[in-house]
């Protein structure tokens, strides 16, 4: 789930949201949490900061440290959603996909096969 979808449940800010997890970075591990990787908007509005995709066990880690009555409620009916896209094969597939996708996304690129720019007599 995006982190915007999550502050609409939780009804908290984004700010406050991904406070709350830097300052409880152990429990938020790589899989956990993953951060978009693209262009953010020139000074005029939007967001300002990279947007995260929370994963099912991050959002359970979520219950851990929001401790509000609506956080708890929130999580129990998240808790219950996974359970049942989960048992639609279909569904858990397409998210598999999606997930794997991200994850190639994010990796860094191949180093360039050769140097870019000049390269001089006697150089490879």
């Amino acid at each position: 789930m995006l982190d915007g979808q999550l502050v609409e449940l939780y009804q908290v800010n984004t700010g406050n949201l991904n406070l709350t997890v830097r300052r409880n970075r152990e429990r938020f591990p790589a899989d956990f949490m993953l951060l978009l990787q693209f262009a953010r908007p020139k000074a005029g509005g939007g967001r300002r900061t990279l947007p995260s995709v929370i994963t099912e066990q991050g959002v359970a880690m979520l219950s851990t440290v929001l401790n509000s009555p609506r956080a708890i409620g929130v999580n129990i009916a998240i808790k219950r959603t996974f359970v049942r896209l989960r048992a639609k094969t279909s569904l858990s597939a397409f998210f598999k996909i999606v997930f794997d996708i991200l994850k190639q996304l994010m990796a860094p690129p191949d180093p360039p096969k050769r140097p870019i720019g000049f390269v001089g007599p006697g150089k490879p």
